[in-house]
């Protein structure tokens, strides 16, 4: 790849206006089918710095973040190591869009990412890893379900927050009867016990998870009839009418009793 063509990507991807910037991506997008890894990589710092733009700071850049996380997805397996040292940065911009990028990678990062967990140093690593795997979208993301199992039980509200997401997540991915028994009895109680945490984001994330395990065929026919039950309750439906106050958590419950 000529030099001359390295510099033109590296000024459009550090200007400021979005739309020279996606021609700079758009130029990387089409280099990297016909390029090794070494320049790869070389274009790969180039792209990598976009992750940490501000949606909510530059709104009109939100189309270059998307095509850059895209992009980068496409460089291949040897991205996801470098991408998943970068999740221990600390910067939540850039974790969140490295998360969505290894989702893309798919079955390849299931691995590497449950070894990232094993080994993360503190708890908001291994909620961001959590988030990247819920955004996997394979059969294989059964390895990652007792992660997500024991991570739904975590003292730190970060943890339970994104392994109760991610629980859901993995619902609409495993084909039903994929988890085992004791896999299968040990998400439906976490998840119950769930529903009863300080934190209404984690009440609420419980009950779309339950409401997912209903959706894809992962309940029995007793646990979706207690699972009505439950939604009821909370929708202040039975006799008790002793409601959920968090709106968000009614709302959820609201949507989940389609699926029961």
């Amino acid at each position: 790849m000529e030099e001359e063509l390295y510099r033109s990507i590296g000024a459009l991807l550090a200007s400021t206006e979005p739309d020279e910037i996606l021609r700079g991506l758009e130029l990387v997008r089409a280099q990297v089918p016909a390029i090794g890894e070494p320049e790869s990589r070389r274009l790969f710092e180039m792209v990598f710095p976009l992750f940490y733009i501000d949606p909510l700071d530059l709104p009109s850049h939100v189309p270059v973040l998307e095509e850059a996380i895209a992009v980068v997805a496409g460089f291949g397996r040897w991205v996801i190591p470098v991408l998943i040292q970068s999740l221990e940065a600390g910067d939540v911009k850039a974790q969140m869009a490295i998360a969505q990028t290894l989702g893309r990678m798919g079955a390849d990062a299931i691995a590497p990412l449950i070894a990232e967990y094993e080994g993360c140093p503190e708890p908001g690593c291994g909620a961001f890893v959590l988030y990247a795997l819920g955004k996997i979208k394979s059969p294989e993301i059964l390895a990652a379900a007792q992660v997500a199992l024991d991570a739904a039980g975590s003292p730190d509200l970060e943890m339970r927050d994104s392994a109760t997401r991610a629980i859901g997540k993995f619902a609409e991915s495993i084909p039903a009867g994929g988890f085992s028994e004791e896999l299968h009895s040990g998400l439906v109680a976490v998840l119950q016990r769930n529903l009863a945490d300080p934190s209404p984001g984690i009440r609420a994330k419980a009950v779309r998870s339950q409401g997912k395990l209903a959706r894809y065929g992962h309940l029995t026919a007793s646990e979706r009839g207690q699972l009505k039950v439950t939604l009821r309750r909370i929708l202040g439906e039975d006799e008790a009418f002793d409601w959920d106050r968090a709106y968000v958590v009614r709302k959820e419950a609201k949507e989940a009793l389609a699926y029961v």
